[in-house]
C-alpha cells in the first residue's frame, strides 16, 4: 500500500514548492548567462556587472552562485550538458573525428571558447578550487571517453594498433585545446586540415602495400 502521508502532508507539499521555484530559477539564470558568454565570453567581468547584464539582482545570483568562479563553471557545464544532449557524438566516432566536429562547432560560440580557455588557465593557479575541480574532472572525463573510442577503433581495424590508447587520448586532446587557443588569436589556423594529418598518422598501414593517403 503505497504511503500517502507526504501528499498529506501541507509542509512537504510548501518544501516541494520553493525548491522546485528554486531550480527553474537557477536554470533561468544558467540559460541567460550561457547566451550571453557565448556571444562574449568571460572577460573579466565582476559578478555584479554580470547580474546587471543578465537582468537579475546581485543578491538573486549570488543565492544561487556563490562566487564569479562557480558561475563560469556552471554555466559551461550546462552548455555542454546542452550540447551533448542535442547532438550526441556516433558510437563509432573516432577520437579524431570528434575533436574535429567540435572544433567547427566552436566556432560559432567563440564566447564560450574562451570561457573554456580562462576556466583551464584559472585551474593552473592556486586560490581557484571550483576551476581546477572542474578542469581536473573534464580532462579525466574525456580522457576516458576517447580511450574506449580508440580501442574500438583499433578493433575496427581504423587506427593503428601499435599506439597506446591512454597515449592517443592525451595526444588528441592537446592538439585540440592548443588548436583551438591558436585560433582564437588567427581565425585562419587550420584546425580541421591539422587534425586530419593526426588522424592520418595514426591511421593503419596500407594493406599488401597498397596505395597511402
Amino acid at each position: 500500500m503505497p504511503d500517502e502521508s507526504a501528499a498529506d502532508d501541507p509542509a512537504a507539499s510548501r518544501a516541494r514548492g520553493p525548491y522546485a521555484k528554486g531550480l527553474a530559477r537557477r536554470q533561468q539564470i544558467l540559460d541567460r548567462a550561457i547566451d550571453v558568454f557565448a556571444r562574449r565570453g568571460s572577460e573579466g567581468t565582476s559578478l555584479r556587472a554580470i547580474a546587471h547584464e543578465l537582468g537579475v539582482s546581485h543578491a538573486a545570483l549570488t543565492h544561487y552562485f556563490t562566487s564569479r568562479e562557480q558561475l563560469l563553471v556552471e554555466v559551461y557545464k550546462e552548455a555542454e550538458r546542452r550540447h551533448g544532449e542535442a547532438e550526441p557524438h556516433p558510437f563509432e566516432a573516432s577520437p579524431v573525428e570528434i575533436m574535429t566536429e567540435s572544433a567547427q562547432r566552436n566556432h560559432a560560440v567563440p564566447g564560450l571558447v574562451q570561457l573554456y580557455s580562462a576556466l583551464v588557465a584559472a585551474a593552473l593557479e592556486s586560490g581557484h578550487p571550483d576551476a581546477t575541480a572542474f578542469a581536473t574532472e573534464r580532462f579525466a572525463r574525456v580522457r576516458a571517453d576517447l580511450v574506449e573510442r580508440v580501442e574500438r577503433t583499433q578493433a575496427a581495424g581504423r587506427m593503428r594498433a601499435d599506439v597506446d590508447p591512454q597515449a592517443v587520448a592525451s595526444l588528441v586532446i592537446a592538439a585540440s585545446d592548443g588548436l583551438q587557443t591558436q585560433w582564437m588569436l588567427d581565425e585562419d589556423v587550420p584546425q580541421a586540415e591539422a587534425l586530419d594529418v593526426l588522424a592520418r598518422l595514426l591511421a593503419p598501414p596500407p594493406v599488401d602495400g597498397g596505395p597511402q593517403d
